[in-house]
């Protein structure tokens, strides 16, 4: 049988499902419990991910940058309609314990992670749904996505007018990213019913800026053999750093001039950071870290990405979905569905701003004699987390190899 082909893209930028029924009831007190579940999983879910993507990059000597919080809402959204083993593998896959949350859970969850998102005028995240003229969903799919995924739903001609719905979808997300992501679709392939999209956007203001006239030009260690020329930002000040012994990495919180932080993680040996780090590490950071004077290096860069996820998530438990095994009855009746491709983009900028310079607030103090600071410098590969200062969330995370590529 020929299926109708699903597309789900998930974008995100910087300047970032166990059987059961449905619509089982949600039991009264336990919505607490089933966000921190959910919450608790998509923490799990991103160092997963994370490992998988650094697996099949390793190879290409990629930077590999992607928002784990915008797939787990592509990936949960999907979950409303899927059904039965496609479903639990979604849940599974996530992180989520299907004896523990029910779909609405998950549903409830969401719809709760992304209003507080919105209440931060640094962040912009949501979800929508771009279908064929042609196809019909189940009023219920849509109605639950709109309502906890705050869904937008347009109708296109995909068969008929393929370049108009291609230039619909770009307008769309090229908007909801502030051009960061500029065309997101080349050609719609005939078959195509449905795109589902999830976008995430982060703009965050520096705490302390960088002077822009303390930017030199300076080397990055790629490798014992590559070096390559970098714009290297400089501030001396008062830093939360944290040195763990136990993967051998220091690491630098950059606040942002609001609920959001940078984590940057300069290990000695990368495999060993890649292979051990998970949401306990990162709490304890956040825990231990103690502020202090440091002479802080960091690299001005801007880097784009593209991962197509199919591969990396059939390896996280999630394949039927590609399959014939696929199971998305819940999206609409007659039709087989399946996916037939997840991309997620993103995009970096670090500058010495992400600030006004009417805005700076920290003065560069040369050496004072006599008194030792510290230096740290990251002009080699580090790890970069962006999470939520009280929750530790991660909206993004990545590692720069080379902040030219």
């Amino acid at each position: 049988m020929m299926h109708a082909a699903l597309g789900v893209w998930v974008l995100s930028a910087l300047i970032c499902l166990g059987r059961g029924d449905h619509h089982e009831g949600h039991h009264e007190g336990h919505t607490n419990g089933s966000l921190d579940h959910v919450t608790s999983g998509n923490k799990d879910f991103a160092f997963q991910l994370y490992r998988k993507l650094a697996a099949h990059a390793a190879l290409q000597g990629k930077n590999i940058f992607f928002s784990p919080s915008s797939v787990s809402v592509a990936l949960a959204a999907l979950s409303v309609g899927a059904r039965g083993d496609t479903h639990q593998q979604l849940l599974s896959g996530l992180g989520y314990n299907s004896t523990q949350v029910t779909q609405t859970d998950v549903n409830q969850a969401f719809q709760e992670l992304i209003k507080r998102q919105d209440q931060s005028p640094d962040i912009s995240e949501g979800t929508a749904v771009f279908l064929d003229n042609t196809f019909q969903t189940k009023p219920e799919f849509m109605k639950v996505l709109k309502e906890s995924f705050y869904t937008d739903a347009f109708n296109v001609d995909f068969k008929q007018k393929s370049e108009e719905s291609a230039d619909t979808i770009n307008k769309y997300v090229n908007d909801k990213t502030h051009g960061k992501i500029e065309k997101l679709v080349e050609k719609v392939d005939a078959s195509t019913v449905m795109y589902l999209i999830s976008y995430i956007y982060f703009k965050g203001i520096w705490a302390s800026p960088f002077e822009p006239k303390y930017t030199k030009e300076d080397n990055f260690i790629v490798d014992e053999n590559t070096k390559v020329p970098v714009q290297m930002m400089n501030n001396e000040d008062r830093f939360d750093i944290y040195h763990d012994l136990a993967v051998n990495t220091t690491i630098l919180r950059l606040p942002f001039n609001s609920s959001y932080s940078m984590l940057l993680m300069l290990p000695e040996n990368m495999a060993e950071l890649e292979k051990e780090i998970c949401p306990q590490h990162v709490a304890k950071w956040s825990k231990w870290m103690k502020s202090r004077k440091y002479d802080v290096f960091v690299p001005k860069f801007s880097i784009k990405t593209s991962h197509t996820l199919n591969d990396v998530l059939a390896d996280m438990g999630m394949s039927h979905m590609f399959s014939d095994r696929a199971d998305l009855s819940g999206i609409s009746e007659g039709l087989k569905l399946a996916v037939s491709e997840v991309v997620h983009k993103a995009a970096l900028d670090v500058d010495e701003a992400g600030a006004t310079a009417a805005a700076a607030t920290g003065v560069h103090i040369t050496l004072m004699s006599m008194q030792f600071v510290p230096v740290l410098k990251f002009n080699r590969p580090f790890m970069v987390l962006i999470t939520e200062n009280t929750t530790d969330n991660i909206l993004f995370m990545g590692k720069i190899l080379n902040p030219n590529m």
